[in-house]
């Protein structure tokens, strides 16, 4: 084999990793590539969050198709731009709203302060653009990572408690003024530095759920 086909494979090789990475994340793209593809799960305590565009199907009713994917498209660059600079990872984009997680696949030793920061973050980065208002809910706890499909097809996802906390959280947030909404236990496992930015609020029944959670939001800035 020539110097100049080597060249070709490697570069031909570089560039289906990075549209791999595209796809599924750089995170799941290397633990695929190291360890290969299996549908083996791992227990693991994992923070998640939630965000959704507030009113977005009005919005849409009223916009061409290409605008409504140029709005996405601007949108979700935001909330990938600020999870990943956190440490997280967005498992997947559900129409208008972003599923993402912090500890998997990428163990994290603050997955709860990470995904709080990554919040108050977020809301910030869209306060400004009224048609990006978004709600955001994080909750955290012990979910079931790994890949979950059939044998022909997968994905890398999380399932547990958590995430419908998360979904629940982030209804309430839509309603919320601060658009933000925690659960008082994600708070509790941050570190001090990110629960100093936290206030706790009352106890609320989510849908779903048998029992009671409490909320908390981040404190109004001075």
């Amino acid at each position: 084999m020539t110097a100049e086909r080597i060249d070709e494979l490697e570069a031909e090789n570089l560039r289906l990793r990075q549209l791999l990475a595209h796809h599924v994340g750089e995170d799941v793209a290397e633990r695929e590539l190291v360890s290969g593809a299996n549908r083996e799960g791992d227990v693991r305590f994992v923070a998640v969050l939630f965000i959704d565009l507030v009113g977005s199907t009005k919005k849409v009713a009223m916009m061409r198709p290409a605008q409504v994917v140029d709005l996405l498209n601007r949108f979700f660059d935001i909330v990938v731009d600020v999870v990943e600079r956190n440490g997280g990872f967005v498992n997947k984009f559900i129409g208008d709203e972003a599923l993402v997680i912090f500890g998997a696949p990428a163990y994290s030793a603050d997955a709860a302060g990470d995904s709080l920061k990554a919040a108050r973050e977020l809301h910030e980065a869209l306060v400004g653009n009224p048609e990006m208002q978004a709600g955001i809910g994080v909750a955290a706890g012990t979910v079931l990572a790994g890949n979950i499909g059939s044998s022909t097809r997968f994905e890398y996802t999380v399932i547990g408690q958590p995430v419908n906390e998360a979904a629940r959280l982030t209804e309430l947030a839509k309603k919320h003024e601060g658009r933000v909404v925690a659960s008082e236990y994600t708070v509790n496992f941050a570190r001090d530095e990110e629960r100093a930015h936290w206030e706790v609020g009352e106890l609320v029944e989510l849908r779903g759920r048998g029992k009671l959670t409490r909320l908390a939001w981040p404190r109004p800035q001075s």
